[in-house]
């Protein structure tokens, strides 16, 4: 017998197997307070973070039901506005996306999605991060 090696069947998966993600625990009252409706097609953007250093991996989509999907699978899934379809992070790439939290902010329009970050990286190009280009960078804070 084959386990799914997650909390609830420990028994390792048959090797090749992608383990499956976990149903995250939903505060149904903050569910209901993501403003999809603030878009015309009922997108908000949603920052996908590393969850154990902080790096920001990539900005993609979500619609109700892209987040309804990543609650329940514990996995990433976003709605692509160019192609119109839903896709879950890492079916193509075999770079996935397992979820630890998801965030709203104090709008109700934007999500932070922490994740561990499996395979290569978040960036169809193979990158860790979709964001390695640096358009402008500067001291920060002058210095007094």
């Amino acid at each position: 017998m084959s386990g799914t090696g997650t909390a609830a069947d420990p028994t390792p998966p048959p090797a090749g197997a992608v383990p499956e993600g976990v149903a995250l625990r939903v505060a149904e009252d903050l569910l209901a307070e993501v403003d999809f409706a603030k878009d015309r097609d009922g997108l908000v953007p949603a920052v996908v973070q590393d969850a154990t250093d902080g790096t920001v991996l990539t900005l993609a989509y979500m619609d109700a039901e892209a987040l309804r999907r990543t609650l329940q699978s514990g996995r990433t899934w976003f709605y692509s506005r160019s192609r119109r379809e839903y896709w879950q992070k890492g079916e193509t790439s075999g770079d996935r996306q397992y979820v630890r939290e998801v965030r709203l902010d104090c709008d109700g329009d934007a999500l932070v999605v922490l994740v561990d970050q499996h395979g290569r990286g978040a960036c169809h190009t193979g990158a860790r991060t979709c964001f390695y280009r640096t358009v402008g960078s500067g001291p920060g804070v002058p210095a007094p």
